[in-house]
């Protein structure tokens, strides 16, 4: 995703936009990805009613020291997709935080693995409180991880950031 622009979503946006519609802004390259997706190379595929895709490929640079790419890759994977998902739902002038991650691993990841999918859907989505569940698997569809989130919903604010 060369050509996409990196970065944080304006104020502006976060406060006027609902959750599917700064989605959709992204998707559209009005509005700048998130710059992790940069750092850890994924990207999302899919953001809407519920529901969210993103796919990457690990590299070398994502390897803990015992060769296998590490867990906190699986886990941020799965936390965008599961929390993304949750947002979808949100009208405009509400954000949301990851207050419980858990992440049950299930085969072992490498370079090797080639291309992962996260894919997240929400379960209940509260006025405070909302749970979602995602699934990692490799391009056959095997099952690499599967996890729980419970985020917190609440209102942004109109001053500073």
């Amino acid at each position: 995703m060369d050509d996409q622009r990196y970065g944080t979503i304006p104020r502006d946006a976060l406060l006027s936009l609902s959750g599917q519609e700064l989605f959709d802004g992204i998707s559209d390259g009005d509005l700048p990805m998130p710059t992790m997706g940069r750092s850890l190379a994924f990207h999302p595929v899919h953001i809407g009613n519920g529901t969210a895709v993103f796919e990457g490929t690990p590299t070398q640079d994502h390897l803990n020291p015992l060769g296998t790419v590490h867990g906190g890759y699986a886990a941020t994977m799965l936390d965008s997709a599961m929390a993304c998902a949750i947002h979808s739902t949100l009208p405009p002038r509400r954000g949301l935080t990851t207050i419980d991650l858990t992440i049950n691993f299930v085969r072992p990841i490498t370079p090797g693995t080639g291309a992962v999918r996260a894919t997240g859907t929400l379960i209940h989505g509260g006025g405070r409180i909302a749970t979602a569940d995602g699934r990692l698997e490799d391009e056959d569809g095997k099952l690499l991880a599967h996890g729980l989130t419970t985020c917190m919903l609440f209102p942004l604010e109109s001053g500073p950031a």
